[in-house]
């Protein structure tokens, strides 16, 4: 069974809603292991097949500059060859922050099982059907 890692933040509960229907959709397809990096921290991706990230859009557009960000930077060297996908909310904007990580992901070797999904605000149903969708591919 694929061992993944689901690394999150979320600040307004957002991002963590679309954690939970990932988690869910995960459970049974994977050996997953959770972090919200709030409360644990995440330092090692290595002994992971896939890693699921998601962080909301803070300030202009830019990942969770206190938290996340730091954590993202210490290991993003070491996503090459590995699964990835991403996720995250945000309020304003166009998404900007999404585009600037996934080309991150893939300039450090990541390989993106399928487009990241963004929800403004809450998950409405569209983007859990694309949350599900995307664990689909995660678990692949």
């Amino acid at each position: 069974m694929k061992k993944v890692a689901l690394v999150f933040i979320s600040l307004t509960g957002n991002t963590e809603a679309m954690a939970d229907v990932l988690a869910a959709a995960l459970k049974d397809k994977v050996d997953l292991d959770v972090y919200d990096i709030q409360a644990t921290p995440f330092t090692d991706p290595s002994s992971y097949d896939g890693l699921v990230f998601g962080c909301p859009a803070m300030g202009d557009e830019v990942l969770e500059e206190d938290s996340f960000e730091p954590m993202f930077s210490s290991i993003e060297t070491s996503l090459a060859g590995k699964d990835v996908a991403l996720f995250g909310s945000y309020g304003w904007g166009d998404g900007q922050w999404m585009r600037d990580w996934q080309d991150r992901v893939e300039a450090a070797g990541g390989r993106l099982v399928a487009d990241p999904v963004i929800a403004q605000g809450a998950p409405d149903d569209d983007a859990t059907a694309q949350l599900e969708a995307l664990a689909t591919a995660v678990a692949s």
